[in-house]
């Protein structure tokens, strides 16, 4: 082994490494401050990087993908080590670590370890290749850079299993090789590679313990000569030795980042509850006046009021970007990229990190050319606050010198707004990330600086928006007819019954969609026969804000939440209001993870859940058989936002009569949306697939005799795809807690109900 060559090598690519990596950091440092710190909670933060980054939960969504990555990863743990020895062979020729030399109980140990890992990382690697070249995955990015990184692990693989065969075989044959008549060059040589194994015992034979799988190589190489051995051994040594850096050099440039920036990603997760958006301002007030100060300003698209412009994004956000592993499990599970819309949640974040990315030349110029004494890590904290207030000209921002087209516009000229008008904003993209990379919140602050600052967005979100602000209600009918539904059922009001210790607070959709009206009314009955003491908001109720938030128009749901915030603490004071009961998630969600940013901290129970607690307590006693093959559909914002799975199926459980089944593969934390989510439900869709029928088919293919839902959006959606199917007069659409009043005897099951 030459010092002097293992010296150059570690100095030359380690040094280029540290070179690759400050210009990433300077990159990265383009970002804005995040709004919480991301090195709080500390013991929740360990939690999520045992779960999702080192046990690697989500990888094994993907079985056989997981199980590889797991081997892989697992590989590189284990033999991090290794690579450390031979580095210091190349320096020392018997460099052991100190710890793990091989006639010691440690050394053995780890050399069996390290024998059966590396055998696992090949294993890995052969079903990544499978799943690339035999059978590829549409999902996949599947150019050659794949192939050729997994094919620098295999060869890394082999070439540590080769030199230790060789120098095994060397180790036996030494005396042998090395008589008289031998060169003492090649006899040196031999001599340093074993000078860490110990004197050989026995004869040369393949055996389990302590290398297995090197134990192979040297079987294969027993009878080869002294100048083929000392070549092969050196092969292997530099082969592992060099190809582990050249590795290190490739990862930042590549999609293979991910092994460097995953970590730290899922560390840095956020941690706040998945259902809840930041505000753009404390209130409306305050909002009002950041729009103002941007109209007056000769370039608004430098107001960071949503994201605009890649400086708008945060660190975290950038290292999201860093993150991506092009896996395409996002995409996969996305309803949009499924019926063949222009979002797709890979191409949206590769977009912009290429975008990203475009700017490193000139960043690094920025950070590298500074003024006289100015460290490269101020001056890319100059350029990051430049890039974010708009301090600098739109084109342009000039650090000690430099230049940064950091203000470019990124619609339309990076995303297509058809990109962001097609999300659901449904969380299916978040949830099968592997590495905790967010996308709702990126689509919405983008889609809020399209509306709040641009002005633009869908046509069709004009009737919504006007119709919230003038009456509370999407579909902007009268206010005074907002409790019409409740006819006949004695349902009291909050005004005049103020201290009800329950609010069923009943959402646009089933106070006005006739359909909805139905869920209202069997939840009305249900609170009634069990004796709780509930009231309604009637007119006092207004729409909480949902879908003009995840459309963009930050401005009409605050104004939206302070009503509601006030009418809550009105009644709160009175001594009511103690718990909500919502029938819609959308109305749930708003009110238990949003409104806390407005004052108000609120028990917020979904219907399901609260009336299977009656069930348990007898109140409610489902003891009338209702025969139905039934297929339940998972709501986004009731299960991906807000983990409620269980309830409305054991309702179905406790229901005489009902066989539940489910969609294969589609249930749960993977169940398909609706479409109706993100204000989709007010849009037209960009093609002709829909979201709603590919959903319909699914719990179709189940054989259901009745769907049930727990979201009088999902209702209108499953609806429309059984129409579409032709199928609304044969598959009955209902409510969980409409099965449930059937069961309690409560209503009495007709045909209707199921349009």
């Amino acid at each position: 082994m030459n010092p002097w060559v293992m010296a150059g090598v570690l100095v030359g690519l380690v040094g280029l490494f540290v070179w690759s990596a400050r210009r990433r950091w300077a990159l990265l440092r383009l970002g804005a401050p995040t709004w919480e710190s991301r090195v709080d909670r500390i013991p929740e933060r360990l939690a999520t990087l045992w779960t999702f980054g080192l046990y690697q939960k989500k990888m094994r969504y993907y079985f056989w993908a997981g199980i590889g990555h797991q081997l892989i990863f697992l590989g590189f743990v284990v033999l991090l080590l290794r690579t450390l020895v031979l580095w210091g062979r190349g320096f020392d020729p018997s460099f052991n670590l100190w710890i793990l030399a091989p006639d010691g109980g440690l050394g053995g140990f780890y050399a069996f370890l390290k024998d059966v890992f590396a055998t696992l990382v090949l294993i890995g690697t052969s079903i990544f290749v499978y799943y690339r070249v035999i059978r590829p995955q549409r999902r996949m990015a599947l150019g050659l850079e794949g192939l050729l990184i997994l094919g620098i692990i295999a060869t890394m693989m082999i070439a540590d299993l080769i030199y230790d065969g060789a120098i095994t075989v060397l180790n036996h044959r030494y005396a042998e090789l090395c008589a008289a008549g031998a060169a003492s060059s090649s006899c040196d040589t031999a001599a340093a590679m074993i000078a860490p194994l110990g004197a050989a015992e026995g004869p040369l034979t393949w055996h389990l313990y302590p290398e297995p799988a090197s134990g192979v190589f040297a079987s294969l190489l027993a009878g080869a000569r002294l100048d083929t051995l000392i070549g092969l051994g050196q092969l292997g040594f530099w082969t592992h030795a060099i190809l582990v850096l050249v590795f290190l050099n490739i990862l930042p440039y590549s999609k293979h980042f991910h092994i460097i920036t995953a970590l730290p990603n899922i560390f840095l997760s956020d941690l706040q509850r998945p259902g809840r958006l930041r505000p753009l301002a404390k209130d409306t007030e305050e909002l009002m006046g950041l729009v103002e100060k941007a109209s007056e300003s000769e370039d608004m698209g430098a107001a960071r009021i949503g994201y605009a412009r890649i400086g708008h994004f945060t660190w975290k956000d950038m290292l999201d970007f860093y993150t991506c592993t092009e896996c395409g499990r996002c995409s996969d599970n996305c309803p949009a990229t499924l019926t063949g819309k222009k979002l797709s949640p890979k191409h949206y974040t590769l977009d912009l990190r290429d975008h990203l990315y475009s700017l490193q030349e000139k960043v690094a110029k920025a950070t590298d050319v500074g003024a006289p004494g100015e460290s490269a890590e101020a001056q890319a904290a100059e350029l990051t606050a430049a890039a974010a207030d708009g301090s600098q000209q739109p084109d342009e921002v000039k650090p000690g010198g430099g230049g940064v087209a950091a203000q470019r516009d990124l619609v339309p000229d990076i995303i297509d707004p058809d990109v962001l008008w097609a999300c659901t904003t449904c969380r299916a993209c978040e949830e099968q990330c592997p590495v905790n990379i967010t996308y709702v919140d990126k689509i919405v602050q983008m889609r809020r600086n399209l509306v709040v600052i641009r002005g633009e967005f869908p046509a069709e979100l004009n009737k919504p928006f006007e119709g919230m602000e003038v009456n509370g209600n999407p579909w902007n009918l009268s206010r005074m007819d907002r409790a019409n539904w409740a006819e006949g059922l004695g349902v009291r009001m909050a005004a005049e019954h103020p201290t009800a210790e329950v609010l069923f607070w009943v959402g646009c959709a089933a106070s006005y969609d006739d359909r909805a009206k139905k869920i209202a009314r069997a939840t009305a009955q249900l609170l009634t026969a069990a004796g709780v003491d509930y009231a309604i908001l009637g007119e006092e109720e207004t729409c909480t804000g949902d879908p003009a938030r995840r459309a963009g128009n930050e401005y009409l749901f605050s104004m939206l939440a302070e009503t509601n915030v006030a009418t809550l603490s009105g009644y709160r004071e009175q001594g009511g209001v103690k718990r909500i009961v919502t029938t819609c998630p959308h109305c749930f969600n708003t009110l238990k993870n949003e409104y806390t940013d407005f004052g108000i901290e609120l028990e917020v129970i979904n219907h399901t859940d609260f009336l299977l607690g009656l069930v348990a307590e007898k109140k409610l006693e489902p003891t009338r058989p209702v025969k139905a093959r039934v297929a339940y559909h998972d709501s986004c914002y009731l299960g991906r936002y807000n983990g409620i799975y269980d309830s409305p199926r054991e309702i179905l459980r406790q229901i005489q009569g009902v066989e539940l089944v489910e969609v294969d593969g589609w249930n749960r934390s993977k169940g398909l949306c609706c479409g109706a989510g993100g204000a989709q439900m007010f849009m037209e869709e960009q093609n002709n697939d829909r979201v709603n029928v590919k959903r319909t088919k699914q719990l179709l293919e189940t054989g259901a005799e009745t769907i049930a839902s727990a979201c009088p959006f999902c209702m209108t959606m499953l609806t429309d795809g059984l129409k579409a199917e032709s199928k609304e007069d044969v598959v009955k659409n209902l409510d969980v807690v409409e099965l449930l009043a059937q069961a309690c005897e409560l209503t009495v099951p007709s045909q209707s109900a199921a349009e």
